[in-house]
């Protein structure tokens, strides 16, 4: 199995610019990327890109996410703690995050961040939303660290290439990827282990490993397998010829 690119961006391109925005989208899409890996997260009474519970980090507004309403969330600052040049720079919703990924013509990886057993909390929505506004299925994946996440997603949709996070890979891996027939396994490079990478690859499933912003630090991996990495700054990879 292949895979179409060998390089992911990271929250767009987290490290170029304010990570989950739509500017970072973009810059991953200058970048040379054509897939970017972005969070979607419960607000209120919506879905918007976001990675943390909680605002502070990452805008100038505090509290948890999932009790902002979109109109709330949207007069906060989301670019000016990256850098002034991004100020005013909002938080996306999930359908304007959509469109802009399908204008640029990048594909998605869709992170679900839900950690809660209420999956139904979130991945209808997550699913109508695509249904309504992503149009080709070949340029997605579903990834989330939550297996029941995925479990459901999988009960809504039979051909969705869905990816299984990790930090650290359990021992039950393997039952794990095959109960949601599995397309890839993400997990974090500096955990992985030669021998757990050759039996992913055996298994006949796709590597994805993150967040790796330096190269020299996954020379490894392509030996043992891995098919792409996800990284905060794809034109590191780029600059080495790695497409």
């Amino acid at each position: 199995m292949t895979f179409e690119t060998k390089v992911m961006g990271h929250r767009g391109a987290a490290k170029i610019a304010p990570e989950n925005t739509l500017a970072a989208i973009s810059a991953a899409a200058k970048a040379g990327t054509q897939w970017v890996e972005i969070d979607v997260t419960l607000a209120a009474d919506g879905l918007v890109i976001y990675h943390d519970d909680t605002l502070d980090r990452c805008s100038n507004g505090t509290g948890l996410v999932k009790e902002k309403t979109l109109a709330e969330l949207k007069t906060l600052d989301t670019g000016r703690w990256f850098d002034e040049a991004f100020a005013n720079e909002r938080i996306p919703t999930l359908v304007e995050a959509l469109e802009h990924i399908q204008a640029l013509g990048l594909s998605l990886n869709l992170e679900i961040k839900y950690e809660q057993e209420d999956v139904d909390s979130i991945v209808p929505a997550v699913m109508a939303t695509l249904a309504e506004h992503w149009k080709d299925k070949s340029k997605l994946c579903i990834s989330s660290f939550n297996e029941a996440v995925l479990v459901r997603v999988r009960s809504l949709d039979a051909d969705l290439r869905l990816g299984q996070l990790y930090e650290d890979i359990p021992a039950n891996w393997s039952e794990t990827l095959a109960n949601i027939q599995a397309f890839s396994l993400n997990c974090d490079h500096s955990l992985l282990k030669k021998e757990t990478a050759l039996a992913i690859k055996e298994a006949g499933y796709l590597l994805f490993c993150y967040t790796a912003n330096d190269p020299e630090l996954v020379v490894d991996h392509w030996s043992w397998g891995m098919d792409a990495v996800i990284t905060d700054d794809p034109s590191i990879f780029f600059n080495t010829g790695i497409k």
